[in-house]
Order: C-alpha cells, then sequence, then structure tokens
C-alpha cells in the first residue's frame, strides 16, 4: 500500500524528525504545523495545565520567519515546550515562582537559542515546581488525571504525553526530567555533565545541574540532544554490539513493584541483559548527593530565602530553611570525594557490560499532584554525572507507564541515545512499548 502525501498528514501524528524534513521540503509550513499544535495545547490545557505561558504570537511569527527562509535547520518547524527556568527573550520567565511574576529576561539561554536557531518553534513556557525544586504546580498527568506528572519537569513531561509538543527541555538536578519522562510515558535524557550549556538556566546545584532532553521517542530525543550539544555526529549509528546489565539497587525504603520488575525482567531478557549487583559504596552516594545539594542549593536560592521569602510557597520556604541548616562545607567536601572515589571504581558497577538497565523511579505515577514523587533512583547517577535516558516500556493495572532507565558510562552519550533508539524499535516491534496518552 502506498504511504499517503505528507500535505495528507496530519502533523499531529508525525514525529519531529518528519515534520522537520517537511517543512525543509516545502511539503508543509511550519506555520501549518503551530497552529495545529496551539490549537491541541489550548485544548489540553483546561485538564492538563502544563504550560506556565503559552505564546501563540511569539510561535506563530517564528513560525513566518522559518517559512521564509531558504535555508531551514535541523529542527525546522518543530514545536516545542521550554521549561520555565530557562530564560526567554520574548516570553516571560517566572522560575515557578510568584516571586518572579512578568520577569522578562533580556536573552534566551543558550540552549533555547540553539534550538531556535536550528529551526524550532517555542509554544511557550512549560510549568516547572518552583525553581526546579519540590514546590508543585497544576500539572496533572495526563494518563490519570489525578496522578502527578513528576518533576520539577513537569509541564514539558505532560505536554509531550498530552500532545502540545514534540520536544521539550526540562532539566536535572536530582531526578526532575527522567522521573516526569517515566511517569508520563515519554523519553527523557540526561547527557553527561556539560554537554548543553546552561547558561541562561536558573542554576540550584551548580555541580548537579545539566539541561534535560525531552521528546516522544527516542529518534526525535537523539535529534534534539544533538542539535543543542552541537554533535551531528551523535546523529550516526553505532554498529558494535552492546552489551547490557540488568541493574536492581536494593534502596532504602523503596521496592519496585513485582508488575513493575516483571516487565524490566521481560526487557532485560529480550536485550540479552546479565544480572548485575551494585557495588559495595553505591549506598553511601544517597547521602554525599544529598551533601552537595544541600551546599550548593543554599548558596543558588540565598538571594530568594533571604530577600523574596514571603513571596515563597510554603514548601519551598521549607526547602530553603533546610538545605541552609543542613549545608556544610565538611559534608560538602567528602560527598565530592566520595563520587569522585566512585567515579574511579566504575568496573564495580559496570563490569564487563556498555549500559546498565534500571528502574527510572520506584513505581508508576503516584496518586496526588502535591508531591512529584521519589527521586531514589535518580540522585547517584546525577551525582556521578553519567547520561542517562529514561524509556517507556510498560503499564501499571491503571494505566500508567513504567519507564526504564538506561545509563552509559562517562562520556558515552552517544552510545546511551544509538542505544535507546535500537531498544525502542526492538521493543515496539514486539508490542512491549506503551502508547501515548494522547487524547481525543
Amino acid at each position: 500500500m502506498t504511504p499517503p502525501p505528507l500535505r495528507s498528514i496530519d502533523p499531529q501524528w508525525m514525529t519531529a524528525t518528519q515534520i522537520s524534513h517537511a517543512v525543509q521540503s516545502g511539503a508543509i509550513t511550519a506555520r501549518a504545523v503551530t497552529e495545529v499544535f496551539l490549537d491541541r495545547a489550548s485544548q489540553m490545557e483546561p485538564e492538563i495545565a502544563a504550560f506556565a505561558h503559552l505564546a501563540p504570537e511569539v510561535a506563530r511569527a517564528a513560525a513566518d520567519r522559518i517559512d521564509a527562509q531558504p535555508h531551514k535547520g535541523p529542527l525546522a518547524g518543530v514545536p516545542l515546550g521550554i521549561k520555565d527556568v530557562f530564560d526567554t527573550a520574548d516570553i516571560p520567565t517566572a522560575y515557578g515562582s510568584a516571586a518572579y511574576a512578568g520577569h522578562q529576561p533580556r536573552a534566551d539561554a543558550s540552549a533555547v537559542h540553539l534550538a531556535r536557531r536550528a529551526g524550532a518553534v517555542a509554544l511557550g513556557k512549560t510549568v516547572t515546581t518552583e525553581f526546579a525544586t519540590m514546590s508543585p504546580g497544576p500539572t496533572r498527568n495526563p494518563h490519570h488525571l489525578a496522578h502527578t506528572p513528576g518533576g520539577s519537569s513537569s509541564g514539558s513531561a505532560a505536554a509531550l504525553a498530552a500532545g502540545s509538543c514534540l520536544l521539550a527541555f526540562g532539566t536535572q538536578t536530582s531526578g526532575s526530567t527522567i522521573r516526569p519522562a517515566a511517569y508520563c510515558g515519554v523519553v527523557g535524557v540526561k547527557l553527561g555533565p556539560r554537554r548543553i550549556d546552561r547558561t541562561g538556566v536558573k542554576t540550584l546545584a551548580e555541580s548537579l545541574d545539566v539541561v534535560g532532553i525531552m521528546a516522544r521517542n527516542t529518534s526525535d530525543a537523539a535529534l534534539f540532544a544533538a542539535t543543542c550539544a552541537r554533535r551531528p555526529d551523535w546523529l550516526i549509528p553505532i554498529d558494535n554490539r552492546v552489551r547490557y546489565a540488568l541493574f536492581l539497587p536494593d534502596q532504602p525504603g523503596e521496592t519496585i513493584c513485582d508488575r513493575y520488575a516483571a516487565a524490566l525482567e521481560d526487557t532485560a531478557s529480550t536485550l540479552g541483559a546479565v544480572p548485575h549487583k551494585q557495588p559495595g559504596w553505591w549506598a553511601d552516594l544517597g547521602a554525599a548527593q544529598e551533601a552537595v545539594f544541600a551546599w550548593e542549593a543554599s548558596a543558588a536560592l540565598a538571594y530568594e530565602r533571604d530577600c523574596l521569602n514571603d513571596l515563597l510557597t510554603p514548601i519551598t520556604r521549607d526547602f530553603t530553611a533546610r538545605h541552609q541548616k543542613i549545608a556544610n562545607a565538611q559534608a560538602y567536601q567528602d560527598g565530592l570525594i566520595r563520587r569522585d572515589q566512585a567515579l574511579e571504581d566504575l568496573e564495580a558497577l559496570f563490569g564487563t557490560t556498555d549500559l546498565l538497565l534500571t528502574p527510572s523511579a520506584p513505581s508508576a505515577a503516584p496518586e496526588g499532584i502535591r508531591s512529584t514523587g521519589p527521586a531514589d533512583y535518580n540522585i547517584r547517577w546525577t551525582l556521578l554525572g553519567l547520561p542517562s535516558l529514561s524509556l517507556p516500556i510498560g503499564f501499571d493495572r491503571n494505566g500508567l507507564p513504567f519507564g526504564m532507565q538506561l545509563v552509559a558510562r562517562p562520556g558515552q552519550d552517544h552510545l546511551l541515545l544509538q542505544a535507546a533508539i535500537r531498544i525502542e524499535t526492538e521493543l515496539t516491534a514486539k508490542g512491549l512499548r506503551p502508547a501515548l496518552a494522547l487524547q481525543s
């Protein structure tokens, strides 16, 4: 059967890669794509509340400029959501806080500029927890409105799952990209430290913060990551055989449910993964991450705590006060030392394998939207700066998705992205990958 021409295909059901190719070839206009996704976002917002600020006129003007350009970039016409901790010169940036309501930066964050220069069309700013910490916004999980979308990149994950955009920026300091991606059934990528420049992104913890990449499939995530990291070579397939290990860490107070464990084990079996146990130093990394986080966050949010405290939510006030109280210079240094010692002993973690398969979270999204869920399965990977990616692998009994986290060695971002594409293709062929929460 001959596939229909691109002009007859609804952009809503196209990938970012397909839309970019169609816009570049002239088969569809960036303006037409933008109108479809603006309409979708407007329909979904009353229930999902993924956007802190939807900017239709900004988006339309950007789409028209792209259509007028003779040479279009690799993200031409692709609708983009931008987490509201990234500065944008033409859309307000409030960092999820009433303390910065109406704040208008003079320049785009570096990553935003690179995405826009490549042709992405920013639809608006997506909801973040306040300062990307713990105080959630109004966003709901598109798979089940009574459940959290995760955080802190709440709006980005929910907007993707609801079909309101095709790419979105997140950030991660503990689990703020991987966890919401898992909860919402989309792809979330945490590259290695400084792979994507953080200039113009609200700082929370200097040693931990990374720009997060979010998309509805792995190929689009790889395209987005490669563009923002200025590494087009990451899009070249890797032919070598990848060796996998199933890593189910013993997390104090956190045990994944039986259905989740079964989904992970089935996926691991499909990929020929071998079981692997945690090294002896693994448990200590939780306290190390907390010490590093407390010391750096207490400085990064010092102005807000000291000068804007009355405008912060009670949760954020408690957060800043607690981290100020526990911040300790010696504990901070000890935490960094434990991190560095672990990085020198990665063979104990990876053994003879290339990628670890491990939970993205202890469960599917918990019920309620006043908490964003635990980050226990993310904080150690973030402290170590290891590239990681969350890929949907199944559903729980309530129709909420599970995510499998892939973790690579330092510097293996390219391998991570290409392996994820292969895994997604294989799982989709076997019917193991969940569909998106695209609602009518």
